[in-house]
């Protein structure tokens, strides 16, 4: 076997540790989020919608009561359920409650136009006197809950109440995390992986990602998501001066409004203290249908490397941070190959050789430990830290259970980048809607008073 495999997973090995380390000190040493007052802001929240009877009812509702202030903007995107019924209901009585309709054959071509859609008719809706950079336009998924406390965590003086912050993203949670019996029709098996892997998105989103997202706070290169993402609506304004609309053409349009607003010469935030809650996705077919639209996604973002080098608002930490984050896919796919073709090599070795064959045995103990410090360990991790900042009155047990269970989730990711690359080389680039779980049914219009 060459050499050079060898030389190739050390140095991929010690890359990923580095990266872990370097998201791992800051997700630590995070402090406790001072809240602002919500109320010298203007808030707008769009929520796009295809097919959303089962959910959209109960999420009108919720995001009314919570934050009786705010304009809901919700976007039907030509539904083939009773979505816009439902909405239209709620906008006859409430004049908080907006409706934007999409027809065929413009709608349905991704959620950017979608949000783009409802940004039109919101500028068409808005009093020229507005104070536009105190409008804040929130993105929030059809099943999408708020925390009560979402719109003073962004109103803070580190984010929204400095002039310079034109973006932030707040913590995703899920919440069916606790449901053991997600298909009832079902048998133990089938619910306990379901279960599993519902647990597994929870642990992801608040540990592993939020971690980068620390990491980002560090080089200037906050992330937006597509849950729970804020912008200011005079960035969103500048951004469609430059490109003719503020959302654009990749299946990961959050990440690159995200990486728009830092272009613009803005700063993006990312809370800690507040969450906006969603359903993790109890099917394994469907989580790779979502997150191949999303590594997708990813891959059709390098194309903006260029713009983030040569912009004066990007340092050498954001650069290498971005870079890094953008070639993820294509270093995953090649560090998989690499792997796999020295532990064939060595195998097909041993096999040949009755002498490399004696020492693979005789050092298979050594193997073995270094598996579980290099291999195991570094995902192992996130379950204790998920225990002490997530899950406290959980044992350490189930904290070492779920840590190993990520390690057994995370290679989905390389299903998912192989799919994307799939669609990319057979020229598919259709925005697949990830099915919602079938949840309590909608309810009716809530009366407000004009």
């Amino acid at each position: 076997m060459p050499p050079i495999f060898g030389s190739i997973s050390l140095v991929l090995t010690v890359s990923f540790l580095s990266y872990v380390a370097f998201i791992l000190v800051p997700y630590i040493r995070h402090k406790p989020e001072v809240p602002g007052d919500d109320s010298a802001f203007t808030w707008h929240i769009f929520i796009p919608c295809r097919d959303e009877a089962v959910v959209i009812g109960n999420t009108i509702q919720r995001q009314r009561e919570r934050f009786p202030d705010a304009h809901l903007w919700v976007i039907d995107d030509d539904s083939d359920d009773e979505t816009s019924a439902i909405v239209a209901s709620f906008a006859a009585v409430d004049p908080f409650v907006h409706l934007v309709q999409r027809r065929r054959p413009e709608a349905r071509t991704g959620k950017g136009d979608a949000l783009n859609a409802a940004y039109v008719q919101f500028n068409s809706w808005l009093p020229d006197s507005a104070d536009r950079k105190k409008a804040i336009v929130a993105v929030v998924d059809a099943d999408g809950e708020m925390a009560s406390n979402a719109l003073a965590a962004v109103a803070s003086e580190d984010c929204f109440g400095n002039p310079r912050v034109g973006a932030a993203q707040i913590t995703v949670w899920m919440k069916n995390r606790d449901d053991r019996r997600p298909y009832p029709d079902k048998g133990r098996l089938a619910n306990w992986f379901a279960s599993y892997l519902i647990r597994m998105q929870d642990i992801e989103f608040r540990t592993v990602i939020l971690a980068m997202q620390s990491l980002r706070t560090r080089t200037g290169t906050v992330g937006l998501g597509g849950n729970g993402q804020f912008t200011r609506l005079s960035v969103l304004d500048e951004i469609a001066q430059g490109y003719k609309a503020p959302w654009h053409g990749a299946l990961l349009e959050d990440y690159e409004l995200g990486l728009h607003v830092i272009l613009a010469g803005y700063e993006n935030r990312q809370i800690h203290d507040t969450h906006v809650a969603q359903e993790a996705l109890p099917s394994l077919r469907r989580l790779m249908t979502q997150r191949s639209r999303w590594s997708q996604g990813n891959i059709q973002c390098v194309k903006y490397l260029k713009d983030v080098i040569q912009s004066r608002h990007f340092d050498a930490s954001g650069i290498l941070e971005c870079s890094y984050y953008l070639f993820l896919p294509f270093i995953q796919i090649f560090g998989f190959a690499v792997i796999t073709v020295l532990f064939a090599g060595q195998i097909l070795v041993a096999m040949s050789d009755p002498v490399a064959g004696q020492n693979l045995i005789n050092n298979l103990w050594a193997i073995i430990v270094l598996g579980i410090i290099f291999g195991i360990t570094p995902f192992a991790i996130w379950g204790v830290l998920y225990k002490l900042r997530c899950e406290p009155g959980t044992s350490w047990f189930q904290a070492i259970v779920w840590g190993i269970g990520l390690w057994l989730f995370v290679p989905y990711i390389l299903v998912s980048i192989s799919r994307a690359f799939g669609r990319i080389i057979t020229g598919r680039n259709g925005w697949a809607k990830t099915r919602r779980n079938g949840e309590v049914g909608s309810v009716g219009p809530v009366a407000k008073e004009s």
